[in-house]
């Protein structure tokens, strides 16, 4: 795997099912680092410290915004069975703009050697609850792009969607690319979810470039997440309140 911190320039889609059907598709920009070693990082990227471009360990593993970083994603990888022996970390997350961040989802990739053997999907909202999903095949056998891996959805995401049926996540990680794919199944209702982009070692002029490309990193995704909800209440989407967010971390 490669030791230098790398930048994807992706593409994210969201295709609504059901009585209320909408989609959209917007570029984005996300980051993949190994989080417990530090490698070499372009001049306008930092771990911890404030950068034109940053990722902080507070920021992921645990509650928003008192985050542990990888000692978090080590700890709930053991205790469901994956030791730390022959594991390596990676986080692949969209990192802050300016000291500015907000992550929908962001994804801890467990490896061993170049298989990946688990994946933790931690779901933030804009109402301030996060939640991860640990995935795995039986054994931790390795994940490939077919693989299918179902999880019960527990968290509040959508003001337009129940906290009821499940998910299904799609990880397809190689070399030079990723392709995930999270699809919500609830009846006859349901969103298909895909990120998707190549994988390159990371350099400042890309981080500029992505800047200029969509301005304000961050704070452009969370504008674009209220944007799209004005959208279907405008459709007829029926609103549901914020339920109790569930008091596990993972599941």
């Amino acid at each position: 795997m490669r030791t230098v911190p790398e930048y994807i320039s992706g593409v994210t889609t969201h295709t609504r099912k059901g009585a209320v059907r909408h989609g959209f598709r917007y570029g984005v920009d996300y980051v993949m680092i190994d989080p417990e070693q530090d490698q070499r990082s372009p001049f306008l990227f930092s771990r911890n410290r404030f950068n034109f471009s940053a990722v902080h360990d507070v920021d992921h593993g645990g509650p928003l915004g008192a985050g542990r970083g990888p000692a978090w994603a080590r700890a709930a990888l053991r205790a469901n069975g994956l030791p730390d022996r022959g594991v390596d970390l990676r986080l692949l997350t969209q990192p802050r703009f300016l000291g500015y961040v907000f992550n929908p989802v962001s994804f801890w990739l467990a490896f061993r050697g170049s298989d990946l053997v688990a994946v933790i999907a931690e779901v933030s909202t804009p109402f301030h609850d996060r939640h991860s999903y640990l995935c795995h095949l039986p054994g931790f056998a390795p994940i490939t792009g077919e693989s299918r891996i179902e999880k019960p959805k527990w968290l509040h995401v959508s003001p337009y969607q129940d906290v009821a049926g499940h998910y299904q996540f799609g990880f397809d990680i190689r070399e030079d690319q990723i392709a995930i794919r999270i699809i919500h199944k609830n009846g006859e209702e349901g969103v298909v979810a895909t990120l998707s982009g190549p994988r390159v070692p990371m350099t400042s002029p890309d981080l500029i470039k992505a800047s200029l490309r969509r301005p304000l990193g961050a704070m452009r995704t969370i504008g674009l997440i209220y944007w799209q909800a004005l959208i279907l209440k405008l459709k007829g989407a029926n609103y549901r309140s914020r339920p109790t967010p569930p008091k596990t971390e993972v599941s």
